[in-house]
């Protein structure tokens, strides 16, 4: 069987039986919290498990006239070991979507919840090697201190999500080792309003956007244009 499909079963009865980390951690309403981190957790494993035989398969390319004779294609090969650092605001999405990722890529994985959502930090390293071989995964439960400490070995890809200033420390770690990064770092976000939109409709769904997850999304709406 897949045994990312019994972990999102399992992180989805926690919710269901009223465990809910992400509330105890954040007060995360139970829609909001299933929407945002099981749901999407689902969707990319279901899109990963019926494209991942086509994604392996080497691509074939043109060759120059002094190729003719030679074969020419494009292998997918697994980086080695990655590291993956999620953070608090949502610490089951940000951890897993990379790491099936990650893991369908061939690649082991140190995975690093975020410190500061415990109750979430705490299922996650109870539940992973219930489901996964634990030959290829290894949870690290730690604070600043044992992160900056886990930066200074050499990782073949590092992902990232968190804030500008911590990015920067990720990269000059990285930067060490020739290591390649995924940054998601946030930013600007506007939200541009036309003059020929319903603004009541536009009034909801910019207030939607910019107070889901208590505001605390990296692409939520921060300020507006409009005439």
């Amino acid at each position: 069987g897949n045994p990312y499909a019994g972990l999102v079963s399992h992180l989805r009865a926690s919710w269901l039986a009223g465990e809910k980390p992400t509330a105890r951690d954040m007060g995360k309403p139970s829609f909001e919290a299933y929407f945002s981190e099981i749901l999407l957790c689902k969707n990319e494993l279901n899109n990963t498990l019926n494209n991942l035989s086509c994604w392996m398969k080497d691509e074939h390319v043109d060759k120059s006239l002094v190729m003719q004779l030679d074969s020419a294609f494009i292998r997918k090969d697994p980086y080695g070991v990655v590291l993956i650092i999620a953070p608090w605001n949502y610490p089951i999405h940000l951890f897993l979507v990379p790491l099936i990722g990650a893991i369908a890529a061939g690649n082991c994985v140190i995975i690093k919840p975020s410190e500061t959502s415990k109750h979430t930090e705490r299922l996650v390293a109870e539940v992973l090697p219930c489901y996964l071989d634990n030959d290829c995964f290894a949870v690290v439960t730690a604070g600043v201190e044992e992160t900056t400490k886990l930066l200074e070995n050499k990782f073949d890809y590092i992902f990232f999500t968190g804030s500008p200033s911590v990015g920067k420390i990720i990269m000059t770690a990285a930067a060490k080792h020739l290591t390649p990064v995924t940054l998601e770092l946030g930013g600007k976000n506007p939200c541009y309003v036309s003059d020929t939109c319903d603004v009541q409709n536009v009034a909801r769904r910019v207030a939607w956007g910019r107070f889901f997850n208590a505001g605390q999304t990296c692409i939520a709406p921060d300020y507006v244009l409009c005439t």
